[in-house]
């Protein structure tokens, strides 16, 4: 899947133009960032077919691929055939040691991190079931902390570094990505989540929330071939949304936009935890659901259940999901009349449960999209479920990485 960089929206069509103090430096960087996208964008490559790729000179290109090469953030896999006349050249390709990302994951009911190559292949994994809702935040995020320590140990054994961290938590947090200003699942605010780990990287560590991880995990790994415009909508213990216009996530002027699950949706409903009243937590967050489909909120395997459920064509299970599909339908109607999205992606939970969900979620939007030619098959179900948020996490580094080659640092 072909996806555009920051870097290259920044400077495709000026590649070669200085712009301002520095500006030599900084094309450079450019530069080095267009080469490693490209080889990351295509598996593999030879220097020529990067040259072309990128539009800069192959002398040019040769000597920016030994700079990676040196740096051990490409590999020579050997002889390519170029499938035209000409010599045949060496296939590039990004190494599969060496550096890699790390993602770790704050859930109400678990802690997760794990360690992703340049490739985007998981080298290594770590979960705990832990209930965190009401627990002190500096003891989740040391033991998180451990847990970070326990996979890079396992990372190094096999020749591999940390590039630095990202911690998904589901809650807003501020644009500075270090505070945590609100989390109402875990009953946190204003907690500094980031220095907890800071030290463990070469790089600052920086927090987001789950659902803008998981809507970039989309965009990167997901599969989704030319959708660059899209709401991404996850549901756990709470919902979450994420847009990305563009190939770029929107964070909104405060860094707080995605709120879905507090978009009302019967305004005269039950109240939710927010103060408002009919929100759509109410009516299709995980609670809501499992309680209407008369399943206990207290089992550890409570949605594998309704799954299970749903799946045996049991009528409650099959009511409840009906009906957080039309609430999801409804809120999602005035985001796809207000934003015009290519597509709406289901992840999270919802994509193992969009068998029974899907068909309400459509009618409803069909009913109430005024744009008659967005189709019902832009809703899109997540591959990645409920491990995207985790991989957006990890390789949310690897993307720093590439962006700038060169700040890459092995201690």
């Amino acid at each position: 899947m072909k996806q555009t960089s920051d870097i290259e929206h920044r400077t495709r069509g000026d590649r070669h133009v200085a712009d301002g103090p520095g500006s030599q430096a900084g094309v450079r960087k450019r530069n080095l960032a267009l080469v490693a996208h490209a080889v990351a964008e295509h598996g593999e490559m030879s220097r020529a077919a990067v040259a072309a790729e990128v539009g800069l000179t192959r002398a040019t290109v040769s000597t920016l691929v030994d700079e990676l090469l040196a740096a051990g953030l490409l590999v020579e896999l050997g002889t390519q055939r170029p499938g035209t006349v000409g010599r045949p050249g060496t296939a590039l390709a990004l190494s599969d040691t060496g550096p890699v990302g790390l993602g770790a994951e704050v859930g109400v009911d678990h802690l997760a991190v794990c360690a992703i190559d340049l490739r985007g292949t998981v080298r290594v994994r770590a979960r705990v079931e832990t209930a965190n809702r009401g627990r002190p935040a500096p003891e989740v995020l040391r033991e998180l902390a451990a847990l970070v320590r326990q996979v890079t140990a396992e990372a190094r054994e096999d020749g591999l570094f940390p590039a630095g961290l990202t911690v998904a938590v589901p809650g807003l947090v501020g644009r500075d990505r270090r505070q945590v200003t609100r989390a109402p699942n875990l009953d946190w605010e204003d907690v500094p989540a980031a220095e907890f780990f800071d030290g463990l990287t070469p790089t600052a560590t920086l927090v987001d929330n789950e659902a803008n991880l998981g809507a970039l995990a989309e965009l990167w790994l997901g599969g989704h071939e030319g959708v660059t415009d899209f709401v991404h909508v996850s549901a756990e213990i709470g919902i979450g949304a994420a847009l990305v216009v563009d190939g770029r996530l929107f964070r909104g002027a405060r860094g707080f936009a995605g709120e879905l699950g507090h978009v009302p949706v019967f305004p005269n409903g039950p109240r939710c935890s927010c103060g408002s009243r009919g929100c759509l937590e109410q009516y299709a967050g995980e609670e809501a659901v499992l309680r209407s489909a008369g399943i206990r909120l207290d089992r550890s395997d409570a949605l594998k259940a309704l799954h299970t459920a749903a799946a045996g064509d049991d009528p409650a299970a099959l009511k409840s999901l009906a009906a957080a599909g039309q609430a999801f339908g409804i809120a999602l109607s005035g985001a796809v009349n207000l934003l015009d999205p290519q597509a709406v992606v289901l992840g999270g939970t919802l994509a193992a449960l969009a068998p029974w969900l899907r068909g309400a979620l459509v009618r409803e939007l069909d009913r109430r999209v005024t744009d008659r030619q967005w189709p019902a098959d832009a809703v899109l179900v997540s591959r990645l479920g409920r491990e995207g948020v985790l991989l957006g996490a990890a390789y949310s580094v690897v993307r720093d990485v590439l962006d700038d080659p060169q700040q890459l640092r092995t201690s």
